[in-house]
């Protein structure tokens, strides 16, 4: 019988910083040291220093030797690359996820998007983008690829942490109308229709990165 694994101190750091990374709590370009963030979520360095390591493999912490550790700048290409990728990725898994997904999926989804359109109306940008997350980890689920949900988890944070610092309001009302689109593309069994809706759906998103950065030049 095996054992059920304790959990790392370096995966606990790892979180804590990166929900700081993804709120504004860290903010793009400040500088971070590995003592003082240690004293502040109560660990030791040697965890924290190893959550910034893996943070650094995954482009939101940079180091300059000898000279500072901060979290990375947010940058239009990088910005860009993440949404293509997150974009295609979405539309594989509800492609794979519609022939396995069930009426309580469905009910599942429905239900997320009335949450959804629910922060809308109370302006809650934090609830509406928790409850957009929802919705689309049903299909994500559904399709049961583990390689496609890690890589999905590693890219997200670099456009989140965007939407949270230079979006003032949460994703558009047209959303809960695609959304429930998108629902019923997956009740009828329509892969090809879900997976061009979740495409449209995603391609908001890309206009807003557009707006972000309209008076940045590209690379």
């Amino acid at each position: 019988m095996s054992r059920v694994p304790r959990r790392l101190l370096r995966d606990e750091a790892y979180d804590v910083l990166l929900a700081a990374i993804v709120s504004g709590d860290l903010q793009p370009g400040q500088v971070v040291r590995d003592g003082e963030l240690a004293a502040a979520v109560g660990l030791s360095r040697t965890p924290v220093r190893e959550a910034l390591a893996r943070l650094a493999d995954e482009g939101l912490v940079e180091s300059k030797p000898n000279a500072y550790t901060r979290v990375t700048p947010l940058d239009r290409r990088d910005c860009e690359e993440a949404f293509v990728m997150l974009r295609a990725l979405h539309v594989l898994a509800v492609t794979q996820a519609v022939p396995r997904m069930t009426a309580d999926d469905v009910a599942r989804m429905r239900a997320a998007n009335a949450a959804f359109a629910a922060a809308l109306d109370t302006g809650d940008v934090d609830a509406a983008l928790a409850a957009d997350d929802d919705v689309h980890s049903v299909y994500v689920d559904a399709a049961d690829n583990r390689t496609l949900k890690s890589t999905l988890d590693r890219l997200a944070p670099r456009i989140r942490r965007l939407e949270r610092l230079r979006f003032s309001s949460p994703p558009g009302r047209d959303s809960v109308d695609v959304h429930e689109r998108i629902a019923r593309a997956c009740a009828e069994g329509d892969a090809d229709l879900a997976g061009r809706l979740v495409h449209d759906n995603w391609d908001t998103l890309g206009r807003l990165i557009e707006t972000a950065f309209t008076h940045e030049p590209h690379d």
